[in-house]
């Protein structure tokens, strides 16, 4: 899961809001694409990746789910990696404060956007539905405390638990959030390009995951997008990876040279092993 939604994000990022004859002329899945205005070098993850690190490392070691626990996570996971890809002003936050406690104390924690969705796909191995949402939303509430913004952290968790624990088949994956996700409707297909809205994200990951049958198709439908697409893909790749009804086919190159700093591809495989691990029998 987390090896995928890093790829994803990696691939999305050379892509987020080009302009569309960019995005024709270089989705192709060859290699990582350098983004035409931002310094991202090529197969760099960004927050999207980190920020579910953190969240899948908290799930690994078996921490208590608290506000203050995982607002330390996020800063420790920030602080030593930084890295762009951040929100501006969110970068800045992350730079000037010192710990947890104080992120807490002086976070503006009401957006609507994607931070909560983005990060939300390892809670998916929670044995049950309920520690699901519970989960998910605790977690979003910290950065993404409106009914959107954790209505669509909600929704990108359960979609990888609809997958792990095999809820049904993935063309009835939006009617399945539709029942335990109210607000917005998952179930219809998404159009156009996606903007920074975390439902629209969300929603645009179900229709490409219901509408393609491998990885690479899926990646490449996520870009297609245009918009804010290296979230489009990383949740949608993190879900998709756990299906049975998807070949699992991304392209060796885009394995190969994802980015292996300390906390780059080996770390990322490893962690990865170590939350699937957790999923329940």
């Amino acid at each position: 899961m987390l090896l995928e939604l890093a790829i994803g994000d990696a691939y999305g990022a050379g892509f987020e809001y080009a302009e569309s004859d960019f995005v024709s002329l270089y989705n192709n899945l060859s290699q990582y694409v350098q983004h035409p205005r931002h310094k991202i070098r090529p197969g760099c993850y960004t927050d999207d990746t980190q920020m579910s690190i953190a969240i899948a490392e908290t799930l690994v070691e078996g921490q208590p789910w608290t506000r203050e626990v995982l607002a330390s996570k996020f800063v420790t996971a920030f602080k030593r990696d930084r890295r762009e890809g951040y929100a501006r002003k969110f970068y800045q936050f992350l730079q000037e404060i010192e710990d947890g406690s104080q992120f807490l104390q002086e976070i503006q924690g009401t957006s609507d956007k994607s931070g909560g969705a983005m990060r939300a796909s390892p809670i998916g191995i929670l044995p049950t539905i309920e520690q699901v949402i519970e989960a998910a939303t605790i977690q979003a509430a910290i950065t993404h405390n409106s009914p959107d913004g954790i209505a669509a952290a909600v929704a990108a968790a359960l979609m990888s638990h609809y997958f792990i624990y095999r809820l049904g088949q993935k063309r009835k994956l939006g009617k399945f959030l539709q029942g335990y996700v109210s607000g917005i409707m998952w179930s219809e297909p998404w159009q156009g390009e996606v903007k920074s809205k975390g439902w629209m994200s969300v929603r645009a990951a179900i229709t490409a995951i219901i509408r393609n049958d491998s990885l690479s198709e899926l990646l490449q439908d996520c870009i297609a997008y245009t918009g804010d697409v290296d979230t489009v893909a990383a949740i949608a790749l993190a879900a998709a990876s756990c299906s049975d009804e998807i070949e699992q086919d991304i392209p060796l190159p885009l394995i190969d040279t994802l980015e292996n700093s300390a906390y780059g591809k080996d770390y990322i495989i490893d962690l990865d092993s170590q939350l699937m691990g957790l999923v329940a029998g």
